[in-house]
């Protein structure tokens, strides 16, 4: 395998991984090396196979009925060993409340994933877990500093005119 072709894997690799997520799909194992880790914010690290199993099974606490990436709107970003993807989520959860808010809770991420070979080695994912916006005191304060901005933006326009 060249280059490309070993670059072009890793992305299809990578692409996959969201696919395989959103349907629970168990072939979602075979993308990584057995010593592979995870970051996930608010988890932490995960590292190897198991974890990383008992980590996709934990997403099931997370109330999620559907998850959808955008797909065919990632920004994908290849650089020798890595894949960066930037994108967007949207779904349900199994109360039936949509996500992103969009008040709060936007749906971005971006995930980094290290390759060996043609298997992921670590992908560190940034991403808000909290999908619905739903988590109140950084809701409160997000929303605290979205004014302050807001207001910084508008002056700065008046004094501009």
């Amino acid at each position: 395998m060249n280059q490309n072709e070993l670059q072009q894997t890793r992305i299809d690799s990578a692409v996959n991984y969201f696919r395989y997520v959103e349907e629970g799909d168990p072939h979602l194992m075979a993308l990584f090396k057995d010593n592979a880790t995870i970051y996930f914010p608010k988890v932490g690290m995960v590292h190897g196979k198991d974890e990383i199993g008992l980590l996709a099974q934990g997403f099931g606490a997370l109330d999620i009925a559907h998850m959808e990436h955008d797909i065919k709107n990632f920004n994908i970003m290849p650089s020798g060993n890595y894949v960066v993807i930037e994108g967007q989520v949207k779904g349900t959860t199994t109360s039936g409340e949509a996500f992103p808010s969009n008040a709060y809770s936007h749906g971005r991420f971006c995930n980094v994933f290290e390759f060996d070979g043609d298997l992921i080695k670590r992908v560190h994912v940034h991403q808000d877990p909290d999908f619905t916006g739903s988590d109140a005191p950084r809701v409160e304060w997000a929303k605290k500093v979205q004014e302050s901005i807001a207001k910084h933006r508008n002056s700065h326009s008046l004094s501009a005119n």
